[in-house]
Parts: structure tokens; C-alpha cells; sequence
């Protein structure tokens, strides 16, 4: 693990910790430590820490196997980002470009939500953000799928643009949350850059069930609740083929 103390003068700033996996060269620990100390510098409020995954797979199949991802501790709020490339250097410089937009964004947070969203349809609604590289699933057999990662977590109320603008800022494709105008569980998902859909209410399956309907329909995640008085969930692919589920709690 290299850690890089990013403080300067008056202006105390966290230090950038990276861990690799892989056949990581410490160069390019460096290079992500030295990058992602510099993005702090595009928010004003105090960033009390700054985690670096750094990975290079081994895996042939793999259709970009440099992955790097960033989690920031904002003054309590977390920014995360995770992308892909053919190479290591390039996946940090984009790692590094997707972090300052959402700090830029996180810093004028209350004027851009003026402006941010409108409503298209009932369940359709669009923004301005850029387009972010995504990592392509890795084509693991449906029979060797496991289910790795389980979280719980209490919801809170939102409006879509409000979960829409903290999907942004963790980095993901789908966001669970419970609709202030309606008090229901929801999903915000989005469909294209730009572009954005809210999904519910959510499915009445079993988890068995919510897998099926994920390897055949070939979807990023399942909405769904094992029965009318259970907590909402969120079955999803990860990039290594395997599943994460999210519960409500």
C-alpha cells in the first residue's frame, strides 16, 4: 500500500491511501496517490479521507482489466468512483476527471439542484451530466454466479433529484431510496448519459426468482421484495460476474 501525506501549508489536507491487486507497478501507485491528491483542491469543504483501489487482471477474458476506484470522505458525505480501461494510467486519469466533476458538482450542490432535472414523463426525467466509461460485465457462467456481497441500510426520504444527484456522486447506476412525494420505496436508474428513470413499485419475487430474471433478461439489477411486508431489494451484477444484493432496512 503506498500512502502519499497530501497536506501543504496552512490547509491541512488527508492523506491518499492506495492499495493495488495484482501485478500493480509502484510507479503507478504513485501516479494515482499524486493524481488524486491534487483533485481535493476542487472542493472547499474538508475531505478527511482518500481511499485508491488500484487493480490489473490477470484475466484474459477481461474486456478492460485496469480497474481503478476512489472512495472520499467529503465532510461527512461520500463521493466514490469506479472505472475501467486497456491500461492502468489511462483508468486513473479518468478516475481522476470523474472525481473533480462530482466534486465540482458536490461543492455548488444547492444551485445545480435548481436547474438539474426536469420531468419528461410520469417516470422519466434527464440532467446534464457527461457521459462516464462503464466496465463491461465479466461473461461468468450463470452456474458459478454467487451472490458476494450482501448490505443493509436504512433509507432515507428523497427527492428524485435528490437521489439522483447522490447516485452521481457514489458512482453508481441505480440508487434506492424512498420517494418523498410518495413515501414508497424507489429506484432511480439511469438509461443513457443523461438520461433517467424511476422504477417502482418493486417486483414480489423470491431471491431464486430475481437471479433468473437477471441472467435471462440480461439487466444490470432486479427491484424487488420476497413478499408485501418485506424490505425492498436490489439484486445487481458486479463487474466480476458475480451478485451483490442490497436490502432496505
Amino acid at each position: 500500500m503506498t500512502t502519499v501525506d497530501t497536506s501543504r501549508g496552512p490547509q491541512v489536507r488527508p492523506q491518499v491511501q492506495v492499495t493495488s491487486r495484482g501485478e500493480v507497478p509502484h510507479r503507478q501507485e504513485e501516479y494515482a496517490a499524486h493524481k488524486l491528491a491534487e483533485v481535493v483542491r476542487y472542493t472547499r469543504q474538508p475531505v478527511r479521507s482518500v481511499q485508491v483501489v488500484l487493480e490489473i487482471s490477470a484475466d484474459p477474458a477481461r474486456v478492460r482489466p485496469s480497474t481503478a476506484e476512489a472512495t472520499l470522505d467529503v465532510d461527512g458525505t461520500p463521493v466514490r468512483a469506479h472505472v475501467a480501461a486497456d491500461r492502468l494510467h489511462e483508468a486513473v486519469d479518468l478516475l481522476e476527471a470523474r472525481l473533480r466533476r462530482q466534486l465540482v458538482q458536490l461543492q455548488d450542490r444547492t444551485r445545480t439542484r435548481h436547474r438539474w432535472t426536469r420531468v419528461v414523463d410520469e417516470h422519466e426525467w434527464r440532467h446534464g451530466a457527461e457521459p462516464t466509461p462503464r466496465e463491461a460485465y465479466f461473461p461468468r457462467p450463470v452456474e458459478e454466479r454467487e451472490v458476494l456481497r450482501r448490505k443493509s441500510f436504512a433509507l432515507g426520504r428523497q427527492t428524485l433529484d435528490e437521489a439522483a444527484f447522490d447516485l452521481e456522486l457514489l458512482g453508481h447506476e441505480f440508487y434506492l431510496f424512498v420517494d418523498a412525494a410518495t413515501g414508497d420505496e424507489a429506484v432511480v436508474h439511469r438509461v443513457a448519459p443523461g438520461q433517467y428513470v424511476r422504477i417502482g413499485p418493486p417486483a414480489v419475487l423470491s431471491e431464486e426468482q430475481a437471479k433468473e430474471r437477471l441472467d435471462v433478461g440480461g439487466e444490470a439489477f432486479v427491484f424487488f421484495r420476497e413478499s408485501a411486508w418485506r424490505p425492498a431489494q436490489v439484486l445487481y451484477r458486479r463487474y466480476d460476474g458475480h451478485y451483490g444484493l442490497i436490502t432496505a432496512t
